[in-house]
């Protein structure tokens, strides 16, 4: 078992605290395992297994308890009194009318809930408006590079190269498997999102608004394929539905909009505004989409010939975030940045390319940082050894170490 130490810290500085744990990602990223993890912590800490009340609603075991007054009577039925109850209620999505019962648990003394799901549509339904300003939400990934390098160890550019592969679902970095076997398993994640996953959004939305737009998986998945193609390059609705259209499909742009939604909301792809530099504001427009993990672009595109740069850069927005920056695509005046990582008073520049050997890969990745006129800090990250070092304020520094770092 991979302990998600960043996240199990985080579990643990709320712990206590009233408000309500939202925990969301990607199914199989782990988040069934991190509340486990903190529940052997609770455990060593002298919580009794009577206080902590965990129910998985993927177990058939539980499947009374899909009604939200059965789930409510319950839970209500096991609480201790005088004693602090920790509630763990996984993908809790699941449930119809499962704000209800969270709300409802709040407001009593003595009691600490956590929650976890697998599509972001559950809080931008009900679960927000009842709960607004009184949950905090973690959000979860795969495995990082540094932690699967922590687990393998070994020659840290043979993990790398493993890792633009194989990434990090943390099912496939502990278990020894051939590629068949990979992809059965990748396969099995991917259906289950796009086609489970985002039909529980769809039935939520069916309740809430009795609109059902999502019902074309051929054509979710088209969609799907094409965003893992084009990763790291500028999207809009606009091109995707030209791309569809030109393909030989009839759609509108609405329908992708939508369906672009979904993928976002079920945290398979994740979309970055670009930024303006010299106006420091956010641009609504022509976003880049990354996926969450590039084992799912591998399965998606299996015969296609990648990009490294690219891959390199889907791997390091995903470190940023993990890092806690808010990220964005720069924008200035001629040219544009990879990335701009802000967090609080902090400014980061950061362009990403395979190798800066060759003159000119060189000169286009430094001039835009270049034309930055204020002082926060540019840095380039590359794979090759070769230009690493510090030209006139700009840090070349080798991707992998700063992975590492």
């Amino acid at each position: 078992m991979v302990i998600r130490k960043n996240y199990l810290d985080q579990l643990i500085s709320w712990k206590d605290h009233d408000i309500i744990k939202v925990i969301t990602g990607i199914r199989r990223c782990g988040k069934s395992t991190l509340l486990k993890q903190f529940q052997n912590y609770l455990k060593e800490n002298g919580v009794m297994n009577d206080q902590i009340i965990f129910i998985n609603f993927e177990d058939l075991q539980f499947e009374s308890l899909m009604d939200y007054k059965n789930l409510y009577t319950y839970i209500v039925n096991k609480l201790l009194p005088d004693e602090k109850m920790y509630i763990f209620l996984d993908e809790v999505q699941k449930v119809p009318g499962f704000e209800k019962v969270v709300d409802s648990l709040y407001i009593k003394e003595n009691i600490d809930v956590y929650i976890t799901g697998s599509n972001a549509y559950m809080l931008s339904s009900d679960l927000a408006t009842l709960l607004s300003g009184r949950y905090v939400e973690i959000s979860m990934l795969p495995l990082s590079f540094k932690e699967v390098y922590k687990e393998k160890g070994g020659d840290k550019e043979e993990v790398f190269y493993q890792y633009l592969k194989y990434g990090g679902f943390p099912y496939l970095i502990t278990m020894a498997l051939n590629d068949e076997q990979l992809n059965m398993y990748l396969e099995g994640i991917y259906n289950t999102v796009i086609i489970k996953d985002i039909e529980e959004r769809e039935n939520r939305k069916n309740v809430d608004s009795n609109k059902r737009k999502i019902s074309n998986v051929v054509l979710l998945k088209s969609i799907a394929k094409y965003l893992a193609s084009t990763v790291g390059s500028v999207i809009s609705v606009k091109k995707v539905t030209g791309y569809l259209v030109s393909s030989g499909r009839k759609v509108s742009a609405s329908t992708v909009d939508d369906y672009m939604e979904a993928l976002k909301e079920a945290f398979i792809f994740y979309p970055v505004e670009r930024f303006d530099v010299s106006g420091k504001k956010n641009l609504k427009t022509l976003n880049k989409w990354y996926i969450v993990d590039l084992a799912l672009r591998n399965f998606m595109l299996p015969k296609k010939k990648y990009d490294l740069g690219f891959s390199l850069e889907n791997i390091v927005y995903f470190e940023w975030i993990r890092r806690g920056y808010r990220v964005s695509v720069g924008k200035t005046e001629s040219s544009e940045i990879d990335f701009v990582g802000q967090k609080n008073d902090e400014i980061i520049y950061c362009q990403v390319t395979a190798s800066m050997i060759d003159p000119t890969t060189f000169e286009r990745e430094m001039d835009p940082l270049r034309s930055i006129k204020d002082n926060y800090k540019k840095i380039v990250l590359t794979l090759d050894k070769v230009t690493l070092g510090n030209y006139e304020g700009i840090e070349v520094m080798n991707a992998i170490d700063w992975l590492l770092d």
